[in-house]
């Protein structure tokens, strides 16, 4: 006869949250020792996020999803020498920036033999919602740096010593230099615009 509790169950252990749901670091350490499934999984967590990021800074939405294979593409040749230095979305946004300065410098090169002014280092201004068109206006009046500052804060939502990281610039820098792009931007956001001030002119005229 079988003396043990009828209820009785089989020893198991339940998987732990972080069994469940691996971090990006463990996944691409996962990949660099040959696990297809754990490539798949950061593939799905940051194509969505790397088009933004391509997106933000291009005028054409095709060319941004294009580039927005490249730094996958890079995780696959360089696995076997990944070191988890850092958080592993600052390393594939390093990888983006990388792939972003190579575009625009082959876009340059080219309009430069062709003779006419490269258009894909501003941000993109057609094809979007009338608020998002006057974001990306009111971007592309801001500094370089602090355009970029702003869109790595706001848009792909790194920390400061990300940013520092990716930008090499003190965290002084980057916190002052974000302050004044929100405010720039602000400012520019609410000027009014000419369209704006003439649908004015002429209201007031009408009741003068």
């Amino acid at each position: 006869m079988n003396d043990s509790p009828a209820n009785s169950q089989p020893n198991t252990v339940a998987p732990s949250p972080s069994d469940e749901h691996p971090s990006d670091e463990k996944l691409m350490l996962a990949f660099s020792q040959g696990s297809a499934q754990a490539f798949s999984e950061l593939f799905a967590r940051y194509k969505q996020p790397l088009f933004g990021f391509f997106r933000r800074r291009l005028t054409d939405p095709a060319q941004a999803e294009e580039l927005t294979q490249e730094p996958f593409l890079v995780l696959l040749r360089s696995a076997s020498r990944y070191q988890p230095r850092a958080l592993f979305r600052t390393y594939l946004y390093a990888v983006g920036f990388k792939i972003l300065r190579a575009q625009r410098r082959k876009t340059i090169f080219h309009a430069t033999l062709i003779g006419v002014r490269s258009a894909s280092q501003d941000p993109a201004t057609h094809d979007s919602p009338d608020a998002k068109l006057a974001i990306r206006e009111g971007l592309s009046k801001l500094e370089s740096i602090e355009r970029e500052i702003l869109l790595l804060r706001e848009f792909e939502q790194l920390s400061y010593s990300e940013i520092t990281n990716l930008l090499r610039l003190p965290v002084n820098t980057v916190r002052s230099r974000l302050f004044r792009a929100r405010m720039a931007l602000h400012e520019i956001l609410a000027a009014p615009t000419p369209q704006t001030a003439a649908a004015k002119l002429a209201q007031s005229e009408e009741h003068a």
